[in-house]
């Protein structure tokens, strides 16, 4: 009975285990899904799409590593300047007369018995455990070690402002994709309204072809119509579903995340300096370009350093040493130190080959500067009259659309008047849906190319006026 009262304790303790095991291992949510969902449920602006992106994107994860690694270097490069202390314990046994003789001396148990010739020749094992603290100090070495510490902090400095210029390019897609999802539902808005404005004729064509007021062509053409729209439409349904995914993707999310904008899409146009000062100011300010400068800067301590190798260096060393003949047993201990002048009378050709290559790269990234530098100039003016085409074509499409939708007033009015025949209906309703789709993309390029004349101009980052107006 008892057995079995115990038999039956195990059974329940085992499935209560199994029961436990089983809720643990029950998948959670996790983060991203979580911030997913927030962002389908609120809608986002334009700012906390940009403050997630310089979060989470990848991109910007891999700059920082790089910032890291490059720090780093620095630290590495200020050790060499300061002395390195090392501790070392070994064990060692044999009968090597040199080895034996010089471990007694060290152990301090040399006797007169030792000078035997048999002992001498022949002697028996022995043991040694040696515990050395040894250190060494780079005291001058032609400036090397200093040339190469700047070296990696103009390297450091070069791998903040790709940082920048990564945050810039990254509010630049944000920018692009926020935008681009705003084009996308106008588009949908558009294309759902011409749908409707579609089958509105549909239903009106029917009713004139039941009555017999117009011929069937005129019915058949309206079908077509009505078609054309509805496939227009499960366009647009698919381009605001691409634009998702586009803008989960320059925010560092999945693909399958869903936003609803805080914003819509206007024609706002906003003021511009001159492109000289444009220019100026890029010249100035481009984080990559200053990275290039920080890099030839880099360049230039390399070089120096090539020449540090011609010079002299002085090593100071030291060394305290401890042997016994068992770990448990007394013995002796030793000290030294000194300096080494080392001078590399002759390598070769090795120096003089690394100074003539370090000279080529410093060349190669001078004019890679000088290339860059131009380049900026070119990305300036394009992107600056990249958006002035934008701005007046906006004020263009504007003016289309008032003068396609009263065209289209007076189309239907002359339509239903008989005045007008169906396919001029048709033509005009065409009209105006392409001249508002126009209008949203002119409205699009406008904000989007003046993004893009701020990145070239190296001042796009979270507080620039487009992001926070």
């Amino acid at each position: 009975m008892r057995a079995a009262s115990v038999l039956l304790s195990g059974l329940l303790f085992f499935a209560a285990l199994v029961s436990a095991q089983e809720k643990d291992s029950q998948p959670l949510a996790s983060p991203a899904s979580s911030a997913t969902e927030t962002l389908a449920e609120e809608p986002i602006s334009l700012e906390q799409a940009i403050q997630i992106a310089l979060e989470k994107n990848p991109l910007r994860k891999a700059a920082l590593a790089d910032q890291r690694a490059a720090v780093a270097g620095v630290q590495q490069a200020r050790s060499l300047l300061l002395p390195h202390i090392g501790f070392s314990e070994t064990a060692t046994r044999g009968n090597d007369p040199v080895y034996v003789f010089g471990t007694k001396l060290r152990q301090q148990r040399f006797t007169t018995a030792d000078f035997a010739l048999n002992a001498l020749n022949r002697p028996t094992p022995i043991s040694n455990f040696s515990s050395r603290f040894g250190g060494e100090w780079n005291l001058f070495d032609s400036f090397a070690s200093w040339r190469n510490l700047s070296r990696t902090q103009f390297m450091q400095q070069a791998s903040v402002q790709q940082l920048e210029r990564t945050d810039q390019e990254l509010v630049f897609h944000v920018v692009q994709a926020y935008y681009g999802l705003l084009l996308a539902q106008k588009q949908l808005d558009v294309a759902e309204q011409s749908r409707t404005t579609a089958q509105s004729v549909l239903d009106e064509a029917k009713n004139r072809f039941d009555i017999g007021l117009v011929v069937e062509s005129d019915f058949l053409s309206a079908q077509v119509n009505a078609a054309t729209r509805q496939q227009d439409l499960i366009r647009a349904q698919n381009g605001v579903s691409m634009a998702q995914a586009e803008l989960g993707i320059a925010l560092g999310l999945a693909t399958s995340a869903s936003f609803k904008p805080a914003e819509v899409l206007n024609e706002k146009q906003p003021q511009v300096q001159a492109l000289a000062d444009l220019e100026s100011a890029a010249l100035a300010q481009r984080p990559d370009l200053k990275r290039i400068r920080s890099e030839e800067a880099a360049q230039e301590k390399s070089v120096s350093i090539a020449k540090s190798s011609f010079g002299p260096k002085l090593n100071a060393f030291a060394s305290w040493e401890t042997d016994t003949q068992n770990v448990f047993s007394n013995g002796g201990n030793n000290w030294m130190g000194g300096l080494e002048l080392k001078l590399d009378l002759f390598s070769g050709g090795a120096n003089r080959a690394t100074l003539a290559q370090e000279k080529a790269l410093q060349e190669r990234v001078v004019a890679r500067r000088q290339t860059y530098e131009n380049q900026v100039r070119l990305d300036v003016r394009r992107a600056f009259y990249d958006f002035s085409s934008a701005c007046q074509q906006v004020e263009v499409a504007r003016a289309s659309s008032a003068q396609a939708k009263e065209s289209l007033r007076i189309s239907q009015n002359r339509y239903d008047s008989g005045l007008a025949t169906i396919t001029d209906l048709l033509q005009v309703q065409q009209a105006m849906t392409q001249s508002q789709t126009s209008y949203w993309n002119a409205s699009y390029q406008c904000r989007t190319s003046y993004a893009a004349l701020l990145l070239a101009t190296g001042s796009l980052n979270s507080h620039s006026l487009l992001v926070t107006p």
